[in-house]
């Protein structure tokens, strides 16, 4: 596809970074790692991804805002742009040797995602979607899944660990979900989740307690490639709230039913 020209500064961007980021996991048993909190770690090369999305981005960009996982927010002189950055989405993936995290790039104007890229570096698969242009997964344009039922849909979502208060519910969302489908997957980036979501791998995905740089670039992703996306609850704000349920169209209704009876 033919993107726009910020679209493709977010496409360099995320190469740049995932370049950095294979190097690093290759030698993933030499990290020097720090604790942040209780199954959140912080590595080196998050850092340095970071640090090189933000030297790309705001580079190209440097009248735009800036919210990040590692860096914070800094507000732009233009106060109707931003880049929503995770350089690394699926850090405990990372540190653990599994090949299965992303870059995450969304840029929000007047409070809506307008272009999304989520970066597979692992696998080389580029997730990426602009308003009103479609999805893409490198140059393949992307489709969510047509399934009607939900006994043959499979479903994503993220598991509390660490102790966390949101663990019961959770497990209530499984236990009514899990005889009514195909099958549930827990892999460890949300960012991921929702690209697999636009690529009908995946025909739905909900968390809780997330963060606007998980959710940013999927949301926009899903959106283009014909999902559904809504806040967990329908009167509120997904980036806001860090709560999300999304699916194709025919299932949708009956999936965030069953999830939102909690």
């Amino acid at each position: 596809m033919v993107g726009s020209a910020n679209l493709n500064i977010m496409i360099k961007a995320a190469r740049k970074a995932g370049r950095s980021l294979i190097k690093d996991f290759r030698e993933v048993e030499n990290l020097q790692t720090s604790m942040k909190g209780p199954g959140d770690f912080v590595s080196r090369a998050d850092l340095a991804a970071e640090a090189i999305l933000k030297e790309e981005l705001m580079g190209a960009r440097p009248t735009y805002g800036w919210l990040a996982e590692e860096g914070g927010e800094e507000a732009g002189q233009d106060p109707t742009r931003r880049w929503i950055v995770d350089p690394l989405d699926g850090t405990t993936n990372f540190l653990h040797g599994l090949p299965h995290w992303a870059v995450s790039i969304a840029l929000e104007h007047k409070g809506q995602v307008v272009a999304g890229v989520v970066f597979d570096a692992a696998k080389d698969e580029m997730y990426l979607a602009e308003k009103g242009e479609g999805a893409f997964m490198n140059e393949t344009r992307l489709r969510v899944s047509g399934r009607n039922k939900m006994i043959e849909s499979i479903f994503a979502t993220g598991l509390p660990y660490g102790g966390r208060s949101d663990l019961p519910e959770t497990l209530q969302d499984l236990a009514r979900l899990m005889p009514a489908c195909a099958g549930v997957r827990r892999w460890g980036s949300a960012a991921l989740d929702m690209a697999y979501v636009a690529a009908g791998r995946y025909d739905g995905f909900w968390e809780r307690r997330l963060k606007p740089w998980d959710l940013a670039a999927g949301i926009i992703i899903v959106r283009e490639a014909g999902g559904f996306v809504q806040p967990m609850d329908p009167t509120g704000d997904i980036l806001a709230d860090g709560e999300v349920i999304c699916a194709n169209e025919p299932i949708f209704d009956k999936f965030a039913g069953v999830i939102r009876k909690a």
